[in-house]
């Protein structure tokens, strides 16, 4: 097996003749992919269990500790871990959370509340995003950020606690604020089908409808504890999950059909790959989207010699990441140096 390094001095026809006019898969025995496409419910409820074991009791030292300055460290704990509810929610709507539809349905709802994300349109849009990761052009991958050298700092800014708030008019939660009023925003007529389209603003106004709740909650016994506990997490834990989710795809290439040039895996440790539900293993989940969480670090170990090397944790991902995304700021052309193995 030989290597072509991709970058930006190669042409795009080379790109282009890598990824082709469908999707480059990496070659897997068939009953071996079978075998691990196989959906189990016992490690999701495993993970979701500790998941919110892990969640109550940093919500409950944040409580019995307010007042004080170790608050400040059980809050963040808390939002840390609350944020990571995007990974579940992400699997769930893959529905391979568990085995049961009912059970990723159910949580689906519960993690996407938890992350601000609206359901019923990011089932669809994800599904465009498997489609046409990273495409900008028609279709559009809704999940990408198009208009680079405008967002280069909202990128950086949104590392930092509190961070995103700067921009919550553009956020997704407001997205779901103008669903919830009967405005349909680009994406939701793009995706979703017009015969689904009352389901986003029927649970779009069920999300404004807690946010209000707690609000109103928060006001009437003049506590902002209910704010701090379910509605700003995200916006003050969202360091890590950042971190972790923004390699998935940052700085590599556009609208190229190989997930080996426009998707990154990451070794991540013990901890953050559960908090992260196996989603580091991203070439690999893009790739083989119908392979539970849980199998794809086997997934991995079975077609690695096929594919990029995986960035061995969060520094190593990032030394590649922040010059790509400042050269691709001002050259959207920019093509990061990629080791593609070929047969």
């Amino acid at each position: 097996m030989s290597k072509v390094i991709i970058d930006d001095n190669v042409s795009a026809d080379l790109t282009e003749k890598l990824g082709g006019e469908v999707w480059w898969k990496a070659e897997i025995d068939k009953k071996v992919l079978k075998e691990l496409c196989k959906k189990r419910s016992l490690p999701g409820i495993y993970y979701v269990s500790m998941y919110f074991i892990a969640l109550i009791f940093c919500g409950f030292m944040a409580y019995i500790t307010w007042g004080t300055w170790w608050t400040i460290l059980w809050f963040w704990l808390y939002g840390t871990i609350y944020s990571f509810s995007g990974a579940y929610d992400h699997e769930s709507r893959h529905r391979t959370l568990f085995k049961q539809r009912w059970l990723n349905d159910f949580f689906q709802y519960v993690f996407s509340f938890m992350t601000n994300f609206e359901p019923v349109r990011w089932r669809w849009s994800h599904t465009l995003h498997h489609s046409y990761t990273l495409h900008t052009a028609e279709p559009v991958d809704f999940e990408i950020q198009v208009d680079r050298p405008s967002k280069l700092f909202k990128y950086f800014v949104s590392f930092i606690p509190f961070g995103p708030l700067l921009w919550i008019h553009q956020s997704y939660l407001a997205e779901t604020l103008k669903n919830s009023l009967g405005i349909l925003t680009p994406v939701i007529n793009e995706c979703v089908p017009k015969e689904h389209q009352w389901k986003v603003l029927l649970s779009a106004r069920i999300h404004m409808l807690i946010w209000l709740s707690i609000i109103a909650f928060s006001f009437y016994f003049q506590t902002i504890l209910p704010v701090l506990f379910f509605l700003l997490p995200t916006f003050y834990g969202n360091t890590l999950f950042f971190l972790c989710g923004l390699t998935q795809h940052a700085g590599l290439a556009f609208n190229v059909k190989d997930h080996r040039i426009n998707t990154r895996s990451v070794y991540l440790n013990p901890i953050l790959s559960w908090l992260y539900v196996k989603l580091e293993y991203h070439i690999e989940h893009h790739m083989f989207p119908m392979v539970p969480w849980y199998n794809l670090p086997k997934l991995h170990e079975i077609i690695k010699d096929q594919l990029p090397k995986a960035n061995n944790g969060l520094i190593s991902a990032y030394k590649d990441i922040i010059p790509s995304i400042i050269k691709q700021a001002y050259d959207p052309n920019f093509i990061p140096k990629r080791e593609i193995p070929i047969s």
